[in-house]
């Protein structure tokens, strides 16, 4: 039998003081490590459990599946966990709470009520919607607008031991539960804010831990295997301490913190449906081993808009990869270009984008086949799908006998796949019914007094300077001031990744690349030296983009926001790397002249050549 459903729990009095709230994460994407949330729930205590499922991609991805079934468009692998996990939470007290919903958050929450009847456990469940805003815009396959916390912290105020949710930002995943645990309201700017800065560490899981970390080799290897996924403990002036449970892998450091911090960012003020987060405030200070203390945070309103984001399919695409081997590789490279593009200018279906890209991995007196070779990709777009078959299976694959010495692709063409391209728009706040469907079935609308910050928004606040300040140009008044430049002296030419560490992210058709080095003198020279021409010289992709760079003197960080660089968005698959995940590891791995005490004291035994590439066994 079923057990009753429990008493909606109390929210504590704002006149007295409340626990910490021990917040973990255990997904931060769609198909993230499946066995996360058992071993977040049976590694320590915990008092919430949040999962980030959603992406840009990912809408995109539920969809199709939506297309095929109305009564999906779910994460479907967040049921496959509680089953194995719901007893074990409610067993502890924990309380779940996911944007697993995705595009049908009343579906997901039915399936779990469904589930815990079957398994016989007693939980209250909630959901949050209203971000479907497909009516307004009917070309589009999602269209979503990007809600705050204010609905999950309703449905926990309500008693809910599990909410899910459509489309929320991912911080709201921790300001919903931090607002409900210690009664914030809307205008406690500087707490939503700190809120908001620890939901931004976490969403991502093992990136605050050691994942996808630049200065991984620091640490023995052991250390990055299984990283451990974060938590945050937080207090009710909007502080946090970041962590993990005791006895998992990786490591939290202020490195990590920072690098996770950057990661899909733009300037100092990190604009959301709950309050605008002042990245430029933020304070890190290592507390002990794996625990960092974020504090310092300032907010501010939000904006008056909500970001929508917006998936339509683009059209069909298709590739092949011609393997260019020995010696004559550009030669060979021209000819099948030749070759081809004169097949598809005598097709009568030539799609309507063709692009080509040589990738010289080929090395010479090469001791294999394969590092002997070189890759020349061919891509083509349109928006019908025999042009990017038909036309190119013909075009590449007839040449087979007649083209470069050596002839070969990685496979033949297929009929071509539809992809997908992504927009942000905005609709003023106030037109979105934000609704909370409590445990009991009640609607809630979730009313907003958001108030716009338009002009009255406060100037950047002056920060104690890490390094002695340089005056500033005229052009410079709207950017934090900058350290005092570092005094000339010897430099060798080496890897600006020896001395920074960097991650890099994208956002729609945009990327940004995240820079920060650890030392007041490597931000004296960094902040000086690393200019967007600087940027745009060592990314020659960037060379015709706006690039925007924006200063975190607090993290010693500069972060380039590139426009355009990802096309219409990473199911357009328009480059190498279609989310910019490389990109701030290719910014590394570029020479420059660098400061020799800079090198000296990032690593004293190497300061004098450029180390070898490290290949672990």
């Amino acid at each position: 039998m079923t057990a009753p459903p429990p008493a909606p729990r109390a929210t504590p009095p704002t006149d007295s003081p409340a626990a910490p709230l021990r917040i973990g994460n255990a997904s931060g994407f769609y198909g993230d490590r499946f066995d996360a949330m058992r071993d977040m729930l049976t590694g320590g205590p915990l008092s919430v459990l949040t999962g980030d499922y959603l992406a840009e991609l990912t809408m995109l991805i539920l969809g199709r599946d939506r297309l095929k079934d109305p009564a999906r468009g779910y994460a479907k692998t967040f049921l496959r966990q509680l089953e194995e996990c719901l007893g074990l939470a409610k067993e502890r007290g924990v309380r779940i709470v996911a944007n697993a919903g995705g595009l049908n958050p009343g579906g997901l929450a039915d399936a779990v009520r469904e589930l815990a009847g079957r398994l016989g456990i007693g939980v209250r469940v909630a959901h949050v919607e209203g971000d479907d805003l497909g009516r307004r815009f009917p070309d589009a396959l999602t269209a979503n607008a990007y809600l705050g916390g204010a609905g999950i912290a309703a449905c926990l105020r309500a008693g809910a031991d599990v909410v899910v949710t459509g489309r929320v930002t991912d911080a709201a995943l921790v300001t919903g539960p931090a607002a409900a645990h210690f009664g914030w309201g809307d205008g406690d700017h500087d707490r939503l804010a700190g809120a908001v800065v620890a939901g931004h560490i976490l969403e991502c899981g093992t990136q605050a831990t050691g994942g996808n970390y630049a200065f991984f080799g620091e640490r023995a290897r052991r250390d990055l295997i299984r990283p451990g996924f974060p938590l945050a403990e937080i207090h009710e002036d909007g502080t946090s301490v970041i962590t993990k449970h005791d006895g998992t892998g990786g490591f939290v450091d202020v490195g990590t913190v920072t690098a996770q911090l950057l990661y899909e960012t733009s300037g100092a003020r990190y604009a959301g449906p709950d309050v605008t987060a002042r990245l430029d405030t933020v304070a890190l200070t290592q507390e002990g081993p794996d625990r960092v203390r974020v504090s310092g945070v300032r907010g501010e309103a939000p904006p008056p808009d909500l970001k929508v984001g917006l998936n339509r399919l683009g059209g069909f695409r298709n590739e092949v990869v011609f393997v260019l081997t020995g010696l004559d590789v550009e030669a060979k490279a021209g000819l099948v270009r030749a070759q081809v593009e004169d097949a598809l200018a005598r097709s009568e279906s030539r799609p309507q984008e063709v692009r080509w890209e040589l990738a010289r991995t080929d090395r010479p007196d090469a001791p294999s086949e394969e590092t002997a070779s070189a890759v020349l990709r061919l891509v083509v777009r349109d928006p019908r799908q025999d042009p990017v078959g038909r036309a190119l299976s013909g075009a590449a694959i007839e040449l087979a006998l007649g083209s470069y010495p050596g002839f070969h692709v990685t496979a033949p063409p297929g009929k071509g796949a539809p992809y997908g391209v992504f927009e942000a728009a905005y609709v003023e706040r106030g037109t979105v019914d934000h609704v909370a469907v409590l445990p009991g079935g009640e609607r809630l609308h979730v009313e907003s007094k958001a108030e716009a910050p338009g002009d009255s928004r406060v100037p950047l606040l002056p920060l104690a300077p890490l390094a002695p300040l340089a005056p500033l140009a005229p052009e410079d008044l709207d950017q934090p001031p900058l350290p005092v430049p570092l005094p000339p002296g010897p430099t060798r030419r080496a890897p600006l990744g020896l001395v920074a560490g960097a991650r890099s992210g994208d956002k729609g058709g945009d990327a940004n690349v995240g820079v920060w080095v650890r030392t007041d003198d490597a931000w004296r020279w960094l902040a000086h030296e690393l200019t967007v021409e600087r940027f745009r010289r060592l990314i020659p992709e960037a060379a015709g983009l706006t690039v925007v760079r924006h200063a975190l003197p607090n993290l010693r960080a500069l972060n380039f926001v590139v426009t355009g660089i990802l096309g219409a968005g990473v199911a357009s698959q328009a480059r190498f790397d279609p989310q910019a995940k490389g990109l701030g590891e290719w910014l590394r791995a570029r020479h420059l002249d660098i400061p020799a005490a800079l090198l000296e004291a990032a690593d004293p035994a190497s300061a004098a050549t450029t180390p070898p590439t490290e290949v672990l066994p």
